[in-house]
């Protein structure tokens, strides 16, 4: 009977292709079994209602670091989600995640954000300019995907941009899911919890206007604050996820449009359409977690569409699989920026753990689609989109890099 549990991630056929099986569970078997690479079980949800759910009933819980719980990787900790950690318990769930929600969300806002709109358009502006200068072809993963997010959230946090190559090789190690031992896991996690704890002491030392200055005061003076060891996990948390998503979805974005390069002319013609040609392309998109989404551990039985899930499973909502629902969206494989209600994808999540740094992500994307289309009309793939490679072994996915002409 173990045989007939499918090892999961599943193959797929190009990059940017999903796997097929995604669509065949949504239709047959929406919650269904699946073997890890650690070999432990889970439970994969497909449609969207159910992976929704997941997302938003307290019943599923974000503590994975508990007895019973799938491990994901092949460490012997089970990987980022299984691994007891300290400070991260406590805002993983219930009132002190609403806590720890509450005292970062205002730096999160669309209003907020969008006074940081000419800073990363300068930014954005200075990566393409280098990038330009060495010739065509270029590597846009390399000169603007991976470098832009990682200014910008330095920029929030008050890091020191040159230290942006220590975060992707901290981030990959810690995402690792069957490439990094448990002795190189560990070792990550020191240099980094190291580096974020005097990185905190010296902005205590010398504050600024960024958004550590603020949680450090909050910790140093307010009742209800953070613990530091709550704050060490949460820049932690804001600099690998500043490092490790929207880097891969620009990367993403621009491959997609390109591989089916008139959906990037629609945009160099109407620039209008920035908004929603983010939207879908963030619906559409089956690469950016290898996994395809955050597990979630069962508190108690939970009935789904089809099924009840017992007490006790670790639950993975797939939200490549649940964007591409047709009881949701209306010919779903179809790429429409016009879609009415294309932002009502889950690629963000649902529920109390919405992400809160999405209004940034979103900000960013459109500002390197504006900048690529009014700047390079011509862009163009360099290579079969075929021919695109996927980061292997990450519980992140991403393409190993993207060439492009112009």
């Amino acid at each position: 009977m173990a045989d007939a549990i499918p090892d999961f991630p599943f193959d797929r056929p190009t990059a940017l292709e999903p796997p097929p099986q995604l669509a065949q569970l949504r239709e047959s078997c929406p919650v269904a079994s699946v073997r890890l690479p650690s070999g432990d079980v889970a439970t994969v949800v497909t449609r969207y209602d159910d992976a929704r759910m997941v997302m938003a009933d307290p019943r599923f819980s974000r503590d994975l670091a508990r007895d019973g719980a799938a491990r994901l990787a092949t460490t012997e900790d089970g990987g980022l989600f299984n691994r007891r950690r300290a400070g991260v318990a406590r805002i993983r769930d219930g009132q002190g995640h609403l806590r720890w929600r509450r005292l970062l969300s205002g730096w999160f806002t669309l209003r907020r954000m969008e006074l940081w709109r000419p800073r990363i358009q300068a930014m954005t502006d200075d990566l393409l300019d280098a990038m330009l200068a060495k010739g065509s072809p270029g590597d846009l993963s390399a000169g603007l995907a991976m470098q832009l997010p990682v200014r910008v959230i330095c920029a929030l946090v008050g890091a020191p941009v040159e230290d942006q190559d220590r975060f992707a090789h901290w981030s990959r190690v810690m995402l690792t899911l069957t490439r990094y031992t448990q002795d190189e896991v560990d070792q990550a996690y020191r240099e980094f919890n190291g580096y974020v704890s005097d990185l905190i002491e010296r902005n205590r030392a010398h504050p600024g206007d960024d958004l550590l200055s603020e949680l450090t005061r909050i910790t140093d003076t307010e009742d209800d604050r953070l613990s530091a060891q709550e704050l060490v996990a949460t820049v932690r948390a804001l600099l690998l996820a500043g490092h490790e998503t929207t880097s891969n979805m620009i990367a993403i974005m621009t491959a997609m449009l390109l591989a089916d390069r008139s959906r990037y002319e629609d945009v160099v013609d109407d620039p209008e359409l920035i908004p929603g040609t983010v939207e879908e392309v963030l619906r559409l998109d089956s690469t950016l977690s290898v996994l395809g989404g955050l597990p979630r551990f069962s508190t108690e039985d939970v009935e789904l569409s089809t099924a009840t899930v017992p007490a006790g499973s670790t639950v993975i909502p797939h939200l490549a699989a649940a964007n591409r629902d047709r009881a949701k969206f209306a010919d779903p494989d179809r790429f429409d920026p016009r879609r009415e209600n294309g932002a009502q994808h889950l690629t963000f999540g649902a529920g109390p753990h919405y992400c809160l740094g999405q209004p940034l992500a979103r900000l960013e994307l459109q500002v390197v689609l504006g900048t690529l289309t009014s700047r390079l009309p011509g862009l163009r793939l360099r290579d079969h989109p075929g021919d695109l490679r996927l980061r292997t072994g990450m519980m992140s996915g991403g393409l190993q890099d993207l060439w492009v002409t112009w």
